[in-house]
C-alpha cells in the first residue's frame, strides 16, 4: 500500500495543463485556484477496493452460474434457447434506465444512502437465488424462468444505484487513486471466479455419460450465490464504517472537506449536457472502450482450443479452455486497471489521445475471427496467440482504458461539479456496455 500511495502521490489532483484540450477545459484550469490535497487514507483507498469487488462480484456469479441455470431450463427448448439473451435483456435495460434517472437526480441527492440501498439489494436478492436451489428445485420451469428475471431485474437495479452512488461519492474525495481503487476492485471480481471455474472442473474426475457436470450442481450455485451476498454483506459493513468515520473526523474538524457525505449534502446540480462538454473526449472514449469490449464475450464462449488430437491435456477441454480464456482477458484487465499506478504511464490529462485509443481497440475484433471459432478451424493456429496476444491484450487495454477515463474525469470539472461528473461517467459506462450488448448479438449471428 505504500508503494501504491508514493507512487500516486507525487501527482497533484490539479496540474497546469499545457495545449488545453478546449476552452471549456482551459477556462477552468486556468480561473480556479488550486484546492489543498486531501489527505491519502489505506483505510479509505482499502474500502473503496472491497466496493469495487462487491461491484462486479454479484453480476459474476449469474456468469458462472450459467451451467447451472441451462440444467434448470433444459428440459423446455424455448427457456433454454433464450435465457441468456433474456438476462441480457433486462439486465441492460435496468441497469442503464436507473442510471439514466439517477444521474439526473442530483439535488439534493444522498450518494451514501443510494450505495447503501444498492448493497443491501443485492444482499437479498443473492439470499434468495442462493436458497431457490435448496427450495425450488421442484418447481415448474416457467415458474424458475419468471423468478430468475425478477432477481436479475433487482441485482441490475442494484447494479445501476451502486454505481451511481459509488462513482459520485468517490469523486468527492478529490483523490484519483480512490477511484482507481474501484477499479482495481472491479478486476480483482473479474479474475477470481474465473480461477473457481477452472479449478471446480479440473479436481474432479472426468465426467461419465449422463452425470452432471459439478458446476451444473445446486450445491455450486448454492455457493456462488451465497458468496455473492457475503462479498456484498462485508462490502456494506466496511462502507458504513467509513461514512461514520468520516463524519467523526468532521464533528472533531469542522474545516474537513466533508461535503460528500453528509445525509442532506447540498450538491450542485447540473445538466449532462454540461458535462458532456466538458468530459466529451473522456466521456466518449469510456464509452467506445466498452461498447468494444462487449463483444469479447461473445467471441470466448464460442473459441476452441485448436488442440483437438486425443489425449490432450484437460485445460483443452471445453469445459475449462473458456473460463480459461476469460481468466487471461481479465486477469489482462487487471494489469491494465494496475499501470495507471505509474504516473508515467497515466494519459489522465490528454483526453483526446484515450479517444483516439478507445477508436483503436475496434482491431482487436478483427483478430478474434482469426482464432478457432465453433471449431471451424483457425487462420493463426495457436493457443498462444489466441489466449497472450488476443485475449490479454484486450483485456489490458480496457482496464487501462477505463481506468484513466474514470480517474481523470475529476480533472476537467470544477470542485464543485466531481459529485455529478463522477454519476455521468458512470453513465456513460453503463451505456457503452448496453450499446456492446447489443452489438454482440449482430457479432453473434455474423
Amino acid at each position: 500500500m505504500d508503494r501504491i500511495r508514493g507512487l500516486i502521490a507525487r501527482r497533484p489532483t490539479y496540474e497546469a495543463i499545457e495545449q488545453p484540450v478546449d476552452a471549456d477545459n482551459e477556462s477552468i484550469h486556468s480561473t480556479r485556484e488550486e484546492p489543498q490535497h486531501p489527505r491519502f487514507s489505506k483505510y479509505e483507498y482499502a474500502v473503496f477496493f472491497l466496493l469495487g469487488v462487491s461491484m462486479l462480484w454479484a453480476w459474476n456469479m449469474f456468469l458462472a452460474a450459467a451451467p447451472y441455470f441451462y440444467h434448470r431450463f433444459h428440459t423446455d427448448d424455448w427457456a433454454a434457447t433464450h435465457y441468456q439473451p433474456s438476462i441480457l435483456t433486462v439486465s441492460t435495460v435496468t441497469n442503464l434506465g436507473s442510471s439514466f434517472i439517477l444521474a439526473k437526480l442530483q439535488k439534493g441527492a444522498s450518494y451514501p444512502k443510494r450505495v447503501t440501498i444498492s448493497l443491501l439489494i443485492n444482499i437479498v436478492v443473492f439470499t434468495l437465488l442462493a436458497f431457490s436451489t435448496i427450495l425450488m428445485k421442484d418447481v415448474a420451469v416457467s415458474t424458475y424462468f419468471s423468478f430468475l428475471m425478477i432477481m436479475v431485474f433487482g441485482a441490475s437495479l442494484a447494479t445501476g444505484i451502486n454505481q451511481n452512488g459509488v462513482y459520485a461519492y468517490v469523486s468527492g474525495f478529490g483523490r484519483e487513486e480512490y477511484t482507481q481503487a474501484i477499479m482495481g476492485g472491479q478486476g480483482v471480481a473479474g479474475v477470481l471466479p474465473c480461477i473457481v471455474q477452472i479449478l471446480s472442473v479440473v479436481s474432479v474426475p472426468s465426467k461419465k455419460e449422463g452425470q452432471k457436470a459439478p458446476q451444473e450442481s445446486s450445491k455450486s450455485a448454492f455457493a456462488y450465490f451465497i458468496t455473492a451476498t457475503t462479498v456484498s454483506s462485508f462490502a456494506l459493513l466496511a462502507f458504513l464504517s467509513l461514512v461514520k468515520r468520516r463524519k467523526s473526523s468532521t464533528l472533531l474538524d469542522p474545516t474537513a472537506d466533508d461535503h460528500s457525505d453528509s445525509d442532506v449534502p447540498e450538491n450542485k446540480s447540473v445538466s449532462l449536457w454540461t458535462l458532456f462538454k466538458k468530459l466529451r473526449f473522456m466521456a466518449t472514449a469510456i464509452f467506445l472502450c466498452f461498447t468494444v469490449t462487449m463483444t469479447f464475450p461473445v467471441f470466448t464462449a464460442e473459441i476452441e482450443s485448436v488442440h483437438d488430437t486425443p489425449g490432450r491435456s484437460r485445460l483443452f477441454d471445453q469445459a475449462v479452455f473458456v473460463p480459461l480464456a476469460f481468466f487471461f482477458w481479465n486477469a489482462g484487465d487487471l494489469m491494465g486497471r494496475m499501470l495507471v499506478l505509474f504516473p508515467r504511464l497515466s494519459l489522465v490529462h490528454r483526453p483526446f489521445v484515450l479517444f483516439l485509443f478507445s477508436i483503436a481497440r475496434a482491431a482487436f475484433i478483427p483478430l478474434y475471427l482469426l482464432c478457432n471459432i465453433r471449431g471451424r478451424g483457425a487462420v493463426v493456429k495457436s493457443d498462444f496467440f489466441y489466449l497472450f496476444v488476443v485475449q490479454l491484450l484486450f483485456g489490458i487495454s480496457n482496464g487501462y482504458l477505463g481506468s484513466n477515463c474514470m480517474m481523470g474525469a475529476g480533472q476537467w470539472v470544477s470542485p464543485d461539479e466531481r459529485e455529478p461528473a463522477g454519476g455521468f461517467m458512470g453513465l456513460m459506462l453503463v451505456g457503452g456496455l448496453t450499446a456492446g450488448s447489443l452489438m454482440s448479438f449482430l457479432v453473434a449471428g455474423a
